[in-house]
């Protein structure tokens, strides 16, 4: 475990994921990307209007704040795009080798109505996928 890349949205599963992140990085001395994906969503207006990219901006502000106060110095990335194929391409483009995401907890239903983020990474990235709870 060299490069762990954490997806982040702000959440309390985020936020565990994150602190994982923190641990494994320090045991294992890896370094740390943080990425939060503005999703945008074909045939609609391009971003959604309660998704905006000033959001994520904050939302990786709060990340390095966390990270550096652990004496870690993240790599941030703010892509646009579907979140679970840019969190997958993302690991691929940036070399990182496990990938931390935290679970929402959807049920069946929700899961097959919006899609679980976590799901497709598992089963999709090249990297080593973790997924906290």
């Amino acid at each position: 475990m060299k490069k762990i890349l954490v997806a982040y949205d702000g959440t309390e599963a985020a936020d565990h994921a994150l602190a994982t992140a923190i641990d494994l990085a320090k045991a294992f001395d890896a370094a740390i990307g943080v990425v939060s994906v503005v999703p945008v969503h074909p045939g609609r207006s391009p971003v959604d209007p309660w998704d905006d990219p000033t959001a994520h901006a904050r939302q990786l502000a709060q990340a390095r704040r966390a990270l550096t106060e652990a004496g870690i110095e993240p790599q941030l990335h703010q892509p646009s795009g579907d979140p679970a194929r840019v969190i997958e391409l993302t690991a691929e483009e940036g070399g990182y080798d496990t990938v931390l995401l935290g679970s929402r907890g959807l049920s069946g239903v929700e899961r097959v109505l919006q899609g679980s983020v976590s799901e497709h990474v598992a089963t999709h990235s090249k990297s080593t996928v973790i997924i906290t709870r």
